[in-house]
């Protein structure tokens, strides 16, 4: 496993520090076949959330604020719950209703947060 001293030297502060808490949450939290993890992808334009079962290496469900249906929800905040309703929708239709969350790096705030509310309205549990 790659450690915070493996991160390139070119990248900027910010990319780097978000890298190193990205990797600190990933050593602690691991998808199982019976409760796979929630990894939520933000941009500065677009969020993206999978389910995702690491000891197989599958993604059992995934969505996007890129999809059409999702992209006339509204204003990023919007879309971002959107995007947590839909894959929570997929996630269950896959046999999956309990998820560990992955933030990857980034605070339980604005986006990442509505996009875990939409997937608890959905119906995953975590």
């Amino acid at each position: 496993m790659t450690g915070p001293t493996d991160i390139p030297k070119r990248r900027s502060v910010k990319s780097r520090a978000l890298r190193r808490r990205q990797l600190r949450v990933r050593k602690r939290i691991s998808g199982q076949p019976e409760r796979p993890r929630l990894v939520v992808s933000r941009s500065l334009r677009h969020v993206t959330a999978q389910v995702v079962d690491d000891t197989a290496g599958r993604t059992l469900a995934a969505a996007s604020s890129m999809e059409t249906g999702v992209s006339a929800a509204g204003d990023k905040t919007a879309q971002a719950r959107r995007v947590g309703q839909v894959v929570a929708q997929r996630a269950t239709e896959a046999g999956v209703t309990a998820v560990v969350f992955d933030r990857g790096g980034r605070r339980y705030h604005g986006r990442v947060a509505a996009l875990a509310d939409g997937a608890r309205e959905g119906g995953l549990a975590f």
